[in-house]
C-alpha cells in the first residue's frame, strides 16, 4: 500500500490546479497516441476527455482537430481553467466513479486520470465508460505496466496511483464488447507512459454470442 490516500486527489488537484496547469507539458509527447486514437473516429466524432483537467493539452488538440469534445473533471479549480481559455467549451463537474451522462461518444480518452482510482474503483469506471461509448467508438487510457500501487505528483504533491494488470484490463473490455487495438508497456517515445486502446464493436450483451 501507498502512503497517498486516493480520497485526497480531488482536494489536490483543487489546491494545485494553478501551479499543475502552468508545469504540464505542452509538447504533445502523446501525439502519436492521440493521431492513431484519432484515426479511429469519424471526422468531426464526439470525443469525452474523461478527467481532462484544464484542458491542456489534450482536449486543445482534439478541438484543434476539428472534434466535439466533452471535457469531464472531478475537480472545479482545473474546470475553471479550462472554462475561462474555451468559455463556449462543454465542461462538466462530475466523477468518472459516477459517471451518467445518458449520451454516448466516437471516442473516450481517459489520459493521467484512470489511474488515480483504486484497482476495485476501475473495473466499474471502465464498464461505465463502455456505456458510453458509440458501436465502433475507441477508448483509450493510460495505466501502470503491472498490476499493483504506487504514486505519483501533482505540482509536488504526492498523489495515488493504482493498476490492474493488463490482462485483467483486456479480459474487462472484451466483457464490455470492446477488443485491444493498442497496448505499448512504458513507452520510450511517450514520456514512459503506458498506453491501452480498444474499439467497441459489440454492445454488452452482444459479446459473448456467436454470429
Amino acid at each position: 500500500m501507498t502512503d497517498a490516500s486516493p480520497d485526497q486527489t480531488r482536494d489536490i488537484y483543487d489546491a494545485q490546479a494553478a501551479a499543475y496547469d502552468a508545469q504540464r507539458s505542452r509538447a504533445l509527447f502523446e501525439a502519436r497516441w492521440l493521431a492513431r486514437f484519432a484515426a479511429c473516429l469519424p471526422d468531426g466524432g464526439r470525443v469525452l476527455d474523461l478527467g481532462c483537467g484544464a484542458g491542456e493539452p489534450i482536449a486543445r488538440w482534439f478541438m484543434a482537430e476539428g472534434f466535439a469534445v466533452t471535457g469531464v473533471d472531478f475537480s472545479s479549480a482545473m474546470l475553471e481553467i479550462a472554462r475561462q481559455r474555451w468559455p463556449q467549451g462543454d465542461w462538466r463537474e462530475a466523477d468518472m466513479r459516477d459517471l451518467d451522462l445518458g449520451e454516448t461518444f466516437d471516442g473516450i480518452i481517459a489520459w493521467n486520470s484512470l489511474f488515480h482510482l483504486t484497482m476495485d474503483e476501475q473495473r466499474p469506471v471502465l464498464r461505465r465508460m463502455a456505456l458510453h461509448l458509440n458501436r465502433g467508438g475507441s477508448l483509450m487510457f493510460t495505466t501502470g505496466p503491472n498490476q499493483g500501487e504506487t504514486t505519483g505528483t501533482v505540482a509536488g504533491r504526492t498523489v495515488y496511483h493504482a493498476s490492474l494488470a493488463p490482462a485483467e484490463y483486456a479480459t474487462i473490455l472484451l466483457e464490455q464488447g470492446l477488443r485491444l487495438t493498442g497496448f505499448l508497456a512504458e513507452d520510450p517515445e511517450c514520456n514512459s507512459h503506458t498506453v491501452v486502446m480498444a474499439r467497441k464493436d459489440a454492445f454488452p450483451e452482444e459479446a459473448d454470442t456467436d454470429d
